[in-house]
């Protein structure tokens, strides 16, 4: 998202800082409203120093923050206030000394019924979820992982699920076996056959099918139980995967939401009453 290029003032704006699994994903609220939003690899402790040190907006580092943001905010002699779900423990202990922080923990969302070892993103996005578009909701998140989480209309946790996500599983068989090829995920872009005669098209088939088949089954048991109930996906094969069951299950696909900020908005609503 191309941020608008105006000038916004200090005190109605803050970050939202996601600390995933393998890489860290940002967002800009302005006044309540989701302004724009960008990635970053994780970020060494002098950088994040570098961060907290920073006089005026102009100086921020540009590992961090696109050029184009920084350029339109009003200068700033301390630091935006910072807002941090993370799933990666020793990151979060190196993001606590930025001065002006705030980690969002698992028992500051209103979800009932949630375990102790819930990832704090599964609750967040289905929150985000659930409060935007209404309970009862499925979050579908097509990360690192595969997830399920799932509440009911009472906001409710009912459970989900976890497996590892489409890269992953290409990952380990080009990584744990002896021959097998590595494959890249972002280069299928079409459905490969479904019985397929040589190795590569065989490895694509196996994991796609066998994923998209599990979708399929998890979404389907979901409105057995709740049959008025919402479907939302998010993650960063969510678009690959949604072409994919558009062409195979074009009835379920048309029922799911896009959405790849459930999170952020989980952090909105969370700091909001906070």
């Amino acid at each position: 998202m191309e941020p608008q290029r105006h000038k916004v003032h200090r005190e109605n704006i803050w970050l939202a800082l996601e600390i995933g699994n393998s890489r860290l994903h940002w967002a800009l609220f302005i006044d309540a409203k989701l302004d724009c939003t960008w990635d970053s690899d994780y970020l060494p402790e002098s950088v994040i120093q570098q961060l907290a040190q920073c006089q005026t907006l102009d100086n921020l580092p540009l590992e961090v923050f696109p050029t184009s943001l920084c350029h339109r905010l009003s200068p700033s002699r301390r630091p935006l206030p910072l807002v941090i779900a993370s799933v990666v423990p020793r990151q979060t202990v190196i993001w606590q000394t930025y001065p002006n922080v705030k980690v969002i923990t698992l028992d500051q969302i209103p979800l009932k019924g949630i375990y102790p070892t819930l990832g704090i993103d599964r609750a967040l996005a289905l929150w985000g979820a659930g409060k935007t578009w209404g309970f009862p909701m499925l979050v579908i998140d097509a990360g690192t992982a595969l997830t399920f989480t799932a509440a009911d209309a009472d906001q409710c946790l009912v459970g989900g699920a976890i497996l590892p996500g489409l890269g992953l599983q290409f990952a380990t068989l080009g990584q744990q076996t002896g021959q097998l090829p590595l494959i890249e995920t972002q280069l299928i872009s079409f459905l490969p056959p479904r019985f397929a005669v040589n190795t590569t098209e065989a490895i694509q088939s196996g994991v796609i099918y066998t994923l998209l088949a599990g979708i399929k089954d998890f979404i389907e048991a979901w409105w057995q139980l709740y049959p008025e109930a919402h479907v939302a996906i998010k993650g960063g094969d969510r678009t690959i995967l949604l072409n994919y069951l558009q062409e195979l299950y074009p009835a379920i696909a048309s029922h799911l939401t896009l959405e790849p900020n459930l999170s952020f908005w989980g952090m909105e609503k969370i700091v909001r009453v906070a």
